[in-house]
């Protein structure tokens, strides 16, 4: 089991494929229960790569369900892959949404290069809670990790079931027809954001969403309300986010952070 900036997640490696594919859902829901469980925001398993990367990551949330891909998990799986003799302190890990880059840059800081955008939106109104909400969509690679991104200068001052209600509903608003991560945000300082995500297939907020802060960079890069480099305050800790702007495209999204092995054992079902 390990962490990233709070986001945690349960790997297992089966690079030998002896896991049947139909049994993962299941399990993920299975270990993944915080109470009866290891509990985890996510599970992700290891296979052998297919298109010439040091190993593959399966995703898969808390509910069971298959993602594209995760940021944290994927900066996890990073460390995990070095330390277990997958790959060197660059790793290539192949994801559903495409390759992703890592690297090692200390014991416990990786970096690792998300997904480029697939589709990049200023503004989509969304309806929730009553009222209808300017957000910025954000679909990180192909097939995209989608993300609404609303600025709410007081969200860390609202009621927390308000927002917890507000974040669900926008998450399954008719706007994001995939369903969306909710990313709350506030400019705290110049290039630097305080956030929360309320995560699909979590159905609650997290601790952290590296995908999420990788989106919201990219929206705001585009719009020129921040430069190429962000730090993320996330209730769980600090992320950075660097990035390229190349006219109108965004590209090289770097996400930057702390993990944490929290245990390795063997799981009893």
């Amino acid at each position: 089991k390990m962490h990233g900036a709070g986001n945690d997640f349960v790997i297992i490696s089966d690079m030998e494929g002896a896991l049947p594919d139909a049994s993962l859902s299941p399990l993920a829901k299975k270990i993944c229960a915080r109470r009866t469980g290891l509990g985890a925001d996510g599970m992700m398993v290891l296979r052998a790569a297919k298109h010439g990367g040091d190993f593959r990551m399966l995703f898969y949330n808390a509910d069971g369900t298959s993602g594209e891909m995760c940021g944290n998990g994927a900066r996890c799986v990073a460390r995990y892959g070095y330390e277990h003799g997958l790959s060197g302190e660059q790793q290539r890990i192949e994801t559903t949404a495409g390759l992703v880059t890592g690297e090692r840059l200390d014991r416990s800081r990786y970096r690792i290069r998300l997904n480029d955008p697939s589709v990049l939106e200023l503004c989509r109104d969304a309806a929730a809670c009553g009222s209808v909400w300017h957000c910025g969509y954000v679909e990180l690679g192909d097939p995209g990790i989608p993300h609404a991104l609303l600025e709410v200068d007081n969200w860390d001052e609202m009621d927390e079931e308000a927002l917890r209600q507000l974040g669900c509903q926008l998450r399954h608003a008719a706007a994001f027809p995939k369903g969306a991560n909710v990313t709350f945000w506030k400019e705290i300082a110049p290039g630097r954001l305080k956030v929360r995500t309320y995560e699909r297939g979590v159905e609650d907020f997290t601790l952290a969403c590296g995908t999420g802060c990788g989106s919201l960079a990219a929206l705001l890069a585009l719009s020129g309300r921040s430069q190429d480099q962000l730090t993320l305050e996330c209730p769980g800790g600090m992320l950075e986010v660097e990035l390229h702007v190349v006219g109108e495209q965004i590209r090289d999204i770097y996400l930057t952070g702390p993990t944490c092995v929290v245990a390795e054992g063997e799981f009893v079902e």
